[in-house]
């Protein structure tokens, strides 16, 4: 921890020893050892409450974050919303024309329909399909099941 080897605290013992006496060398090695301990229990208390105190910027870092990320999106969403209203706008301007533009033409919308859609009377003829006929496909015309009588090979 000091950079001291086992060499020196050697000679750090003999002088203590010869300093402080055989009587006195425990309680002092005690005395040390609990100053030892209590730098130790300060050390670590200090070191976990820097960690602590990183951890909550870290924290609050990523909570602004997240905030901010929060706001971009919610920037975006009106700037979508706003171009979805322009463009719902000039689509319904541009409906509002094309009314105008319908009223001006003449003849009514009944008139044109009439000149467009055919009449019933001029769409061709499908024979009527007795009781019991299947069509199969739509465009095929329909089978009419023989009756025993016909001829039908049995």
């Amino acid at each position: 921890m000091f950079g001291i080897g086992s060499g020196e605290l050697l000679i750090i013992a003999v002088v203590a020893l010869i300093v402080l006496g055989p009587e006195r060398l425990p309680k002092a090695a005690r005395f040390a050892g609990l100053w030892v301990r209590r730098a130790r229990t300060q050390w670590h208390s200090v070191k976990a409450e820097l960690e602590r105190e990183l951890e909550a910027e870290e924290l609050k870092r990523s909570v602004q974050d997240a905030q901010r990320s929060i706001a971009d999106v919610g920037t975006q969403l009106r700037d979508a919303q706003s171009k979805v209203r322009d463009e719902f706008d000039a689509v319904r301007r541009g409906a509002a024309e094309l009314a105008d533009e319908a009223r001006r033409v003449p003849g009514t919308a009944a008139e044109t329909e009439a000149q467009i859609a055919p009449s019933p009377a001029d769409a061709p003829e499908m024979p009527a399909l007795p009781p019991g006929a299947i069509a199969a496909d739509p465009t095929t015309p329909p089978r009419v099941p023989q009756e025993a009588g016909d001829g039908a090979a049995r």
